[in-house]
């Protein structure tokens, strides 16, 4: 095993730092609090090739893989500016329709996700499925060479900043097997019969929720990715890469709290010295820096797996629950540490742990994992 990261991973390190650090705390704090999208950020990382860096060089992408898609996730968060839709555009719909796509799809959709000029968004979550992905409800049926998509996707992100949508719709009577027969279609966040209303939520972050209402929806056929009923197998495969960089958002973003708790433990003085000097202080901050270099590694490691075309999903589950605890509670802990000034907004800490809970629900919850590691890893019996 070899630890140390190559001198192309801490050059790509050091370049994202150095992009994000120019905005930092202090204007991501700005746009959460306002629900306003950080698109200069998001710009001036496509500008460098970073935003599409896992896609393929044929169509203007770095031709890296998911660990240095992690990589960029990581370091964005380590500087207090993390990009929730990477998880979403880059991840799981680039992914998608590299590996799934038409050749025309792919020269139409991959440069504008490569350079960040353009976005696509995921919508599988629907109000009455839940994570059950086989209760989804929408529909996609065939209208001659076209298809007509109706029902409703909830809690997803980033519309109003997207082009198009990569929706999954039910297309057919589920299988002798009981599998669910779902398919994938690009569709215009503009096409005619698409409602979008926002979602209020009271977690502070840039990122916008949003409930889409299809009705009719007209999509022609060649916005289906792959073939008709294949996208049970798309959708896991894109899911993967979701859970293994929303784990390197939660390492970037329990390292950079635990930055800013520990240069103010270090100055801040109550009876004579500074408060960091009380093990009351310092031990939780020193728990939850383990706890985040523990879930850098599964991440290292579910990446690793993903970019090799191994079995990534024990892996991909457990770094974004480890990441995700351990971001939950590095945030709790600089807060403590910051005693009342951790909920002042001058000190901008609250709307990373708003994002660490969120983080610790979706886009899988934690119980979801722990069914996934007690049927899958323990070979114990299903419990749903």
């Amino acid at each position: 095993m070899e630890f140390s990261e190559t001198d192309e991973h801490v050059a790509l390190r050091q370049a994202v730092a150095a992009i994000a650090g120019k905005f930092g705390g202090e204007y991501y704090a700005r746009k959460a609090a306002a629900h306003e999208p950080t698109s200069e950020l998001w710009k001036a990382l496509g500008e460098h090739g970073y935003i599409g860096i896992n896609l393929p060089e044929d169509y203007g992408g770095g031709g890296a893989g998911l660990t240095e898609l992690t990589i960029v996730c990581e370091e964005t968060g380590a500087q207090g500016a993390p990009l929730l839709l990477l998880l979403v555009s880059s991840a799981i719909c680039g992914e998608i329709i590299a590996d799934y796509g038409t050749a025309e799809q792919r020269a139409r959709w991959l440069p504008g996700l490569a350079s960040g000029e353009s976005r696509i968004v995921f919508a599988i979550t629907e109000p009455d499925a839940g994570t059950n992905t086989h209760r989804l409800s929408t529909t996609a049926t065939r209208d001659g060479a076209d298809y007509l998509l109706s029902g409703r996707k909830y809690y997803i992100s980033g519309v109003d900043v997207a082009d198009a949508i990569l929706v999954v719709a039910r297309s057919g009577p589920d299988d002798a097997d009981g599998r669910t027969r779902l398919s994938l279609f690009l569709v215009d966040t503009d096409a005619p019969g698409l409602t979008v209303e926002p979602l209020p939520v009271s977690v502070q972050v840039p990122e916008r929720q949003f409930t889409l209402y299809l009705d009719d929806v007209r999509v022609p056929a060649d916005r289906l990715i792959g073939g008709e009923g294949e996208g049970f197998g798309q959708v896991f495969h894109g899911l993967n890469p979701e859970r293994i960089t929303g784990a390197a958002l939660c390492v970037g973003v329990g390292r950079y709290v635990l930055d800013r708790a520990a240069a103010y433990a270090s100055t801040r003085t109550v009876w004579d010295v500074p408060v960091g000097a009380h093990q009351g202080v310092a031990h939780p901050l020193a728990e939850a820096r383990i706890q985040v270099e523990l879930a850098a590694l599964m991440t290292r490691k579910a990446a690793w797996l993903h970019d090799q075309g191994l079995p990534a999903g024990e892996a991909a589950n457990m770094a974004k629950y480890a990441a995700a605890e351990a971001a939950l509670a590095a945030a709790d802990a600089a807060i403590q540490t910051h005693g009342g000034n951790g909920l002042s907004a001058g000190y901008g800490l609250l709307p990373y742990w708003g994002l660490a809970r969120l983080l610790r629900i979706a886009p899988v919850s934690r119980e979801m994992v722990l069914n996934f590691v007690a049927q899958h890893t323990l070979g114990l019996p299903r419990s749903y």
